[in-house]
């Protein structure tokens, strides 16, 4: 019988801001959540989601000129639950991947909990 404790949940967080990403991991931290990351660009952004064992993720859309979409892909194609970061609302998002929440920039702790438990959206 195992019993050890449950592991905490793990988020990747993608987000070219350093600030941002910082104050995102502080709010993960808060919430008792193992944060992966910083990815502040496409390219680690997608690898990570390749190969990392994640619960969830925190994707802002513009990372430099470049999009997240790609990362959404493969969290979309592993199962993995995620939620658009962003100042550009939801007209922002590929339109695809409208289903999935979208969180507003500045950040609101409360409704970052909220994302973080409600349950994946139907597609």
């Amino acid at each position: 019988m195992d019993i050890s404790p449950p592991r905490p949940m793990r988020v990747l967080v993608v987000e070219d801001e350093i600030m941002v990403a910082m104050l995102i991991e502080d709010m993960l931290i808060d919430l008792g959540i193992e944060v992966v990351g910083p990815a502040m660009d496409a390219r680690t952004a997608f690898h990570l989601a390749e190969v990392t064992e994640l619960d969830f993720a925190l994707l802002d859309i513009n990372l430099g000129g470049e999009t997240s979409f790609s990362t959404a892909d493969v969290l979309r194609g592993r199962g993995v639950r995620f939620a658009f970061v962003t100042g550009y609302g939801i007209a922002g998002v590929r339109a695809d991947l409208r289903g999935h929440p979208v969180i507003g920039k500045p950040i609101d702790p409360a409704a970052l909990k909220h994302v973080l438990a409600r349950p994946e959206p139907v597609h």
